[in-house]
Order: structure tokens, then C-alpha cells, then sequence
């Protein structure tokens, strides 16, 4: 983490492209990183970073779904445009927690 940079949730979950791994808030940035686990020693092992998004590049914010209810936000990467879809315990709180985030952001 940079500077200044506080970790404001974090949550292990399912990324629909990606897979499982963990996903991180921060005053600055969206981040999630892959993860390994062994159910026979009940182990977990942190992998690459496979997002790391700022704030502000962060163009757009949603939940969706009924039963399988998922965070979803679109973000500027170098490869243009990208949609990602996470599988969370609550999207209402991370939906508000990541708009707040974004508007902390802009105002810094």
C-alpha cells in the first residue's frame, strides 16, 4: 500500500472471469488479488494482483442479480474498458462504501 493509503474493506470472494480471491477497498484504489486454498491443511496462499484499479479511474458502479447477487463496476484499464462482477456477502454496503470511496477521492 502507498502512502496515506488506508484499507477501508476487504472481503475473500469470486471475481465471474477471474475466479476466488480477495477483494480490496482502499481510500485510493480497487484491488483484487488471486488466492490459493488447501482444504487438507485448511492453508490459503496469496497470489498476483490481478486488479488495481484507482478511484478515479472507475467510470461506473452497480449491483445486480437476484440469487446470486454480485458488486459490479467498470473501470479504464490499459486494454480500454473493463467490467468486473464480484460475488460479495453484502452489495448494498460495498456498492455504498466504493461510491463513497470515489467521492472521497475526487475531493482530495
Amino acid at each position: 500500500m502507498e502512502e496515506g493509503e488506508k484499507r477501508l474493506k476487504q472481503e475473500d470472494c469470486s471475481e465471474d472471469n477471474l475466479g476466488s480471491g480477495i477483494l480490496t477497498l482502499t481510500n485510493k484504489r480497487l484491488a483484487f488479488d488471486e488466492t490459493q486454498s488447501r482444504i487438507m491443511d485448511f492453508s490459503k496462499r496469496f497470489g498476483n494482483t490481478v486488479i488495481d484499479v484507482k478511484l478515479n479511474d472507475v467510470v461506473k458502479t452497480w449491483k445486480e442479480g437476484r440469487i446470486m447477487k454480485k458488486v459490479c463496476f467498470t473501470a479504464k484499464t490499459n486494454d480500454g474498458e473493463k467490467t468486473f462482477k464480484f460475488g460479495v456477502f453484502n452489495t448494498k454496503d460495498w456498492l455504498k462504501n466504493i461510491e463513497s470511496a470515489i467521492e472521497g477521492y475526487k475531493n482530495q
